[in-house]
């Protein structure tokens, strides 16, 4: 749900985000435990005006930043993803700290932003590393290919059920289906970790978020090729 801000004091939780972006898989953890929430629509890659905006909440100039109901600041999904989850118990969106998956959650959702999200702060603006244009399709070329390597080694290694961890979500789930859709997209996803495949079809289809995945991260467009 996208809120005006001058309403912000309305809702508990305030996301500085953008669709299709690392904020979409908070506001979905938000929805599903059915916690009231506000949106600040900010994409700091579409301009120089919503960098600086986003800016003067997070000193990175990235979404997602959360501000929590008793006013402090998060940034970081995996970070944020995993507060939420072990916060709000009752919604069985994380192992339990003394739960048998526990270390393997962790693990998972340590390596996801270390190995496959940080990519995209290179390949957002790829002239922050390239010596001039023809490098810079050199580094989106190789980032693209270290991105679905490392799905392909996740998948290697995972036993999913349902799920990645078993038979119920998590905020693993969410994390990988947003993640998933961008470059190189689903079809290489598929192709390089067909287990997890299976999972994010049925995270996908969960008929709890399907108004939101219209919403903020529509099945339509080039995300599947």
């Amino acid at each position: 749900m996208v809120i005006q801000r001058e309403e912000r004091m309305t809702a508990e939780f305030v996301v500085h985000g953008a669709a299709g972006s690392g904020s979409v898989p908070v506001e979905a953890t938000l929805r599903l435990l059915g916690l009231p929430y506000l949106v600040v629509e900010n994409a700091p890659w579409a301009s120089k005006a919503a960098a600086d905006a986003v800016g003067q909440v997070n000193r990175l100039r990235q979404v997602p930043a959360v501000i929590l109901p008793g006013g402090e600041l998060m940034t970081e999904s995996a970070a944020i993803l995993i507060h939420l989850a072990d916060s709000y118990p009752q919604g069985g969106l994380s192992p339990a700290p003394d739960a048998p998956e526990r270390a393997q959650f962790l693990r998972w959702m340590t390596y996801l932003p270390a190995q496959v999200y940080s990519m995209f702060w290179v390949r957002d603006d790829p002239s922050r590393l390239a010596a001039d244009e023809a490098h810079e399709a050199v580094i989106l070329e190789r980032t693209a290919e270290r991105i679905a390597d490392c799905w392909r080694m996740m998948d290697e290694q995972v036993e999913p059920g349902d799920y990645i961890l078993g038979d119920r979500l998590s905020v693993l789930d969410l994390y990988v289906t947003v993640m998933s859709r961008w470059t190189p997209r689903r079809k290489v996803f598929y192709e390089t970790a067909p287990k997890m495949g299976q999972v994010v079809r049925r995270v996908d289809a969960d008929p709890r978020l399907t108004a939101f995945w219209a919403e903020r991260m529509p099945f339509t467009g080039a995300w599947e090729g």
